[in-house]
């Protein structure tokens, strides 16, 4: 999605752009020759990659001779720093310039990669606003750029349009369901927001329940966790809807989740790793809250619910709590405008543009 906005903003500012790389649909729409699709290599967990590293590994080598044989004039990293960090070496190494666009969480885990970043990365783009402290420290070209999400979020319909594509009742209060994009993170989650579905739905009787599917799954891949009920509206291409015209939100942790705060609707994070990934991860993640929405803030204004409390009981719990507290509900959107004030300006993606352009125009290093 990011990638996608910045070669749009790219392509504005000059017409004899080529891309060639790693990318989604997005990015292929605004002109990408993909040397492979990016959900080939969405892997989650610790685990799940090292499961499939040996073809990890190919995509690699086959990125870095699309490398050789191209020469381009830059190359662009977006976050995913296991994969792009070390082909930002092998670049540095042939003599390429790298332009790092969205910081990996290294703030929140192997801080020594800052070190690693400083001798391959000529330009650094960071999205969050403490961030350029890291980077400024190490003497690096760091720049931040806003978050790409500010005034980017629209909503695919008004809510009136919504509600009556979804035969929801606009006098009757709604709750999303966000699950995540990846069929793992599906299997894992669904079956708890859908059991929490029915304790809401005793204590509010009225309560209405729609779930946003992400564009390259199917039914088919939602309904073993459903089990057919009809309770539940599923929509597609209508994610920002689902976000901007509930009255709360069970949401993966993920980018959803700061999209949701943008949108200003109350949520609960809610995120499961297998066993062995999320072990890994106490011992390696070093930060307080995993949602991006609370690290900005630097406090826990929404809930998280990870691992064995991301269960139907707790979900309700505290999902509810925005659909009967008046109060909480409030200062919850409150404290999401707050986060929202915290990352800039719209047009990220053209600031970002006009320094990766400004590389370009240099010429070769």
């Amino acid at each position: 999605m990011h990638g996608a906005a910045l070669m749009k903003a790219m392509n504005k500012r000059r017409s004899d752009l080529r891309f060639i790389g790693i990318g989604g649909d997005r990015m292929i729409a605004q002109g990408l020759k993909p040397i492979r699709h990016s959900s080939e290599i969405a892997f989650l967990g610790f685990f799940e990659v090292i499961r499939h590293l040996k073809f990890i590994n190919r995509v690699f080598q086959e990125t870095l001779s699309a490398l050789k044989n191209q020469q381009p004039d830059l190359v662009i990293l977006i976050d995913y720093p296991g994969f792009n960090l070390r082909f930002a070496e092998k670049s540095r190494k042939l003599g390429f310039r790298n332009l790092y666009y969205i910081s990996p969480q290294v703030w929140a885990w192997k801080k020594g990669r800052v070190n690693q970043m400083a001798r391959c990365i000529d330009r650094m783009l960071v999205i969050l606003p403490f961030e350029t402290d890291l980077y400024r420290e190490k003497g690096m070209d760091v720049h931040f750029v806003g978050h790409p999400l500010k005034g980017a979020l629209i909503p695919e319909k008004s809510r009136q349009e919504f509600l009556r594509d979804t035969r929801l009742q606009p006098e009757r209060p709604v709750i999303g369901l966000l699950p995540g994009s990846r069929k793992q993170e599906i299997s894992k989650l669904l079956p708890e927001m859908s059991k929490a579905c029915d304790t809401i739905r005793r204590q509010i009787p009225d309560i209405q329940f729609v779930l946003g599917m992400a564009p390259h799954l199917t039914i088919e891949d939602y309904q073993p966790y459903l089990k057919n009920r009809t309770d539940i509206q599923m929509v597609r291409e209508a994610t920002y809807s689902v976000m901007a015209h509930t009255d709360a939100v069970l949401v993966a942790s993920g980018t959803a989740t700061l999209e949701t705060a943008l949108l200003g609707t109350p949520m609960v994070i809610c995120y499961k790793l297998s066993p062995f990934s999320y072990y890994l991860g106490r011992l390696l993640v070093k930060i307080r809250f995993i949602g991006l929405v609370n690290i900005i803030a630097d406090k826990k204004i929404v809930p998280e619910l990870i691992q064995n409390d991301a269960n139907a009981k707790k979900m309700a719990e505290a999902v509810t709590l925005f659909i009967t507290d008046k109060k909480v509900r409030a200062q919850t959107k409150e404290n999401l405008k707050a986060v929202s004030d915290r990352l800039g300006e719209p047009g990220a993606s053209e600031r970002a543009a006009k320094l990766a352009i400004e590389m370009i125009d240099k010429g070769p290093a």
